[in-house]
């Protein structure tokens, strides 16, 4: 989910510098959607003690 908010951020920024300014702006607002949601989801996954074991 944080691939996806980074990937929105420089979506965002290309759009800026390119003059797309309402483009940019959404872009700009999914990618802190994003981020929020994933700072959330991190949090309460701390909160819980789960820890992530990836596969062998």
């Amino acid at each position: 989910m944080l691939s996806w908010a980074l990937t929105f951020l420089v979506f965002a920024l290309i759009a800026g510098v390119l003059g797309f300014g309402g483009i940019a702006g959404t872009a700009a607002q999914i990618a802190k959607i994003l981020f929020v949601v994933f700072l959330v989801l991190f949090l309460i996954s701390l909160l819980t003690g789960h820890v992530a074991v990836p596969a062998a």
